[in-house]
């Protein structure tokens, strides 16, 4: 049986690699966000700097919302109504501290949210 198994996910596998079917890779970030690794998630919150806030600046982006944050690495006041924002979308507490939960939402955005975006 187990013979069997290996043999039915080898030849699948290769049909795959054939065909040019490849899986997603799992660092891979939506909207070319490579700021860095999408394992990398530091907490950040107002006052924060560097390539993780821009990692976080640039996800937000994806999910809409007038203006658009400069992806500057500065997480200042624009970032932290974004962040609170995004937060409110998933029934997290609006804090602005971009913490595990809210790391988890950034990297799957979902294209509707019913709150008004702050501005």
């Amino acid at each position: 049986m187990k013979r069997r198994i290996v043999s039915v996910l080898s030849a699948a596998a290769l049909t795959a690699g054939v065909l040019g079917v490849t899986a997603p890779s799992a660092s891979a970030a939506p909207g070319g966000c490579t700021y860095t690794s999408s394992s990398a998630r530091p907490s950040l919150q107002h006052g924060s700097r560097g390539a993780a806030v821009k990692q976080a600046q640039c996800l937000s982006n994806i999910w809409g919302g007038v203006p658009k944050l400069a992806v500057d690495g500065v997480f200042g006041s624009r970032t932290l109504d974004k962040v609170k924002w995004i937060q409110g979308c998933h029934a997290l507490t609006r804090n602005g501290i971009v913490g595990p939960r809210t790391w988890a939402v950034l990297y799957d955005p979902v294209p509707d949210c019913y709150d008004p975006y702050p501005g």
